[in-house]
């Protein structure tokens, strides 16, 4: 390998140091050491005719990079890694840009910056609604609420008209509405009375008036407004999923590694008048991203897991004592909190995150609500500055 060169870097900083090795470049900044592979140096150039700057597009091929590649010359400068390849193109990285996208940089890093909360976190946070008419007329007032979100998980719009229309209104200033099945409205509104004879849930937002355990729904970002209620009871119950997985992380970490690696099928069969539908989903309880092992997805809901057939024997126990240590945190009583939805107030639930059900309720309950795409609503943060 070629000798190791050092130069100083902005005043205060450690030194930056490079060598070369046979098949990749060894950067050394500040305290993050790089290992850059000489193919993925030169497909990321940033050059006018590799990048296309005005649609963050690549416009190299990257099939026509050799995959011997090595550069025929190498300089570093306080700010600037230069690079000249064989056929005499100069490619030229920042530093800074270096140790944020490369590998090393990526595992130092939160994808998705997040508090975690149990019930009295979240009271403590005095996390205030949205009003909606700022929500709606001001971007201030949208970002706001989409700080809250992202943080959290949940986030509330006051003072919203107690219409279905309304409602409608309200949830596309931050996405498209996903329809929710064939043949069905993309906003559904649904009226009940407390029966004794019903105790379904059916992820549609039919409900009848028992109690519903917490438990993650399989579309992504959930809309619900309580358009009346005359009678007692229905208060919605949320629960930090991300919360009860770190508990676990950090008393049984062989529970939490195990349920993020085993995958489940869940599986939701209808056939009510002209819906028809059977989905599979397959996953485990917990996902996380390969590099940097942070949390992006619960899969909870115990309802709708189908066999579990995916492991040998010597698995399943293991598994169900991982799960169950899950279980009595997500059920923890100082975990759970509690919401009255009433009229005017809107709820936004991350279902990707916050679990939520709902306690008894008697008497006569109007609720409407809808499904938004989770790509819409991340790429409105992201246009008003939010990391998403």
């Amino acid at each position: 390998a070629a000798p190791t060169r050092c130069h100083s870097t902005a005043p205060g900083s450690s030194c930056c140091a490079w060598q070369l090795h046979q098949d990749h470049l060894e950067l050394r900044y500040g305290s993050t050491v790089m290992r850059l592979d000489f193919v993925w140096l030169r497909d990321h150039c940033r050059s006018a005719s590799c990048y296309n700057a005005k649609t963050n597009q690549r416009s190299l091929d990257t099939a026509s990079v050799d995959l011997g590649i090595r550069p025929r010359a190498v300089r570093v400068d306080d700010t600037t890694l230069f690079l000249t390849w064989p056929d005499g193109h100069v490619t030229r990285y920042g530093l800074e840009w270096l140790a944020k996208n490369s590998y090393e940089g990526q595992k130092q890093q939160v994808m998705h910056p997040r508090i975690l909360w149990n019930a009295e976190i979240y009271r403590q946070a005095q996390v205030p609604s949205v009003d909606c008419r700022s929500f709606l007329e001001t971007d201030e007032g949208l970002k706001e609420f989409l700080q809250n979100f992202l943080l959290y998980g949940i986030a509330f719009v006051e003072n919203v008209t107690p219409t279905k229309e309304d409602t409608k209104i309200l949830a596309e200033r931050v996405s498209i509405i996903r329809e929710e099945g064939l043949k069905e409205v993309a906003v559904w509104e649904e009226q009940s009375f407390a029966r004794r004879d019903i105790s379904c849930y059916d992820l549609r937002g039919r409900e009848g008036s028992q109690a519903l355990g917490a438990r993650e729904i399989k579309d992504h970002i959930q809309v619900f407004h309580c358009l009346k209620h005359e009678g007692t009871g229905g208060r919605t119950l949320l629960v930090d999923g991300f919360h009860a997985a770190e508990q676990v992380l950090r008393q049984a970490p062989e529970h939490f590694q195990l349920l993020a690696k085993v995958p489940l099928k869940h599986e939701y069969v209808e056939n009510v008048g002209g819906c028809h539908n059977h989905m599979i989903g397959v996953g485990p309880v917990l996902n996380v991203y390969p590099w940097n092992n942070e949390l992006y997805l619960i899969r909870y809901n115990n309802y709708d897991r189908a066999v579990f057939n995916t492991v040998p024997h010597d698995v399943v126990r293991r598994w169900y004592r991982a799960h169950r240590a899950l279980t009595a945190e997500l059920r923890r009583p100082d975990n759970e909190l509690w919401v009255k939805l009433k009229p005017g107030k809107a709820l936004f639930v991350d279902n990707w995150r916050v679990l939520h059900g709902r306690e008894a309720f008697t008497g006569y309950r109007q609720l409407c609500g809808c499904y938004l795409t989770r790509d819409d609503v991340l790429n409105t943060a992201r246009l008003l500055g939010l990391q998403a």
